[in-house]
């Protein structure tokens, strides 16, 4: 499920545009997320003050692996051990669902393998009488990560192999003149599903190299880290599913 690149173009324009009118009113905002990471010599990955998007919640940094989630394209096995006919295995869909008999559609994209079992085990409770749901994971599908703001040409990239975040800004493109290319964001998923953010340089020869991992978003800004807010806002709807996170326990697309 692509993107529309019009639609990315419209919704980066309307950034734009809200940024230039909204910059005075920050409130110092550059400041505040611009440690002294952001100078030659320093630190280039910098943990960003929570406090400075209370409206996006994002959690605190963490770089441990999270359990793995399900992403369109996995290859899972769903078994009824005592209803042996209804297992399937079958690939999750680009729009995140897989198709059970008797019950019909799931969402399997963004739920760990424990989530889709308890989701499926409920599901047949009105079909079966001891309604037990297995699920394996058979083949990751392809790894994705999405990389937007200001590049040539912002969308999903397939990491074939491991992938660097400046790696894929240049699969993206490369940057345009107008970048921020000292203080690139950088959204990965954290527990629960929550989103954590940290800011990169990601200047040629001078930035940091970052490994990126399944379901990262690189957004590159035009003047500081307060167009992230605008970011999520506009494009939380319009991300292809694999690109979600969860927010009070509820699912939704960014």
């Amino acid at each position: 499920m692509l993107l529309d690149r019009r639609l990315l173009l419209f919704g980066m324009g309307a950034l734009t545009t809200g940024m230039v009118a909204g910059c005075a009113g920050t409130g110092g905002m550059a400041s505040r997320l611009m440690g002294p990471g952001t100078e030659p010599g320093g630190n280039r990955v910098q943990t960003l003050d929570r406090a400075s998007f209370p409206e996006i919640g994002f959690s605190e940094w963490r770089e441990d692996e999270q359990e793995y989630v399900l992403y369109p394209g996995d290859e899972i096995e769903i078994a009824t051990p005592t209803a042996t006919e209804l297992t399937r295995t079958q690939r999750v869909g680009p729009d995140g669902r897989v198709s059970l008999p008797l019950v019909g559609q799931l969402m399997a994209a963004d739920r760990t393998i424990a989530e889709l079992e308890a989701d499926a085990s409920a599901a047949y409770a009105s079909q079966l009488r001891r309604p037990l749901v297995e699920v394996t994971l058979k083949t990751a599908g392809p790894i994705r990560v999405w990389v937007g703001g200001e590049v040539r040409t912002p969308g999903m990239i397939e990491m074939n192999g491991d992938l660097d975040a400046y790696q894929a800004i240049i699969q993206a493109g490369d940057f345009l003149p107008t970048a921020r290319q000292q203080e690139v964001a950088l959204i990965r998923r954290g527990r629960g599903g929550t989103r954590m953010l940290r800011a990169a340089d990601l200047r040629p020869r001078r930035g940091e190299v970052i490994a990126l991992r399944r379901g990262d978003i690189l957004f590159v800004p035009r003047t500081t880290l307060g167009e992230v807010a605008n970011f999520v806002t506009q494009f939380r709807n319009a991300l292809p599913v694999g690109f979600t996170y969860a927010l009070g326990g509820q699912y939704q697309s960014f």
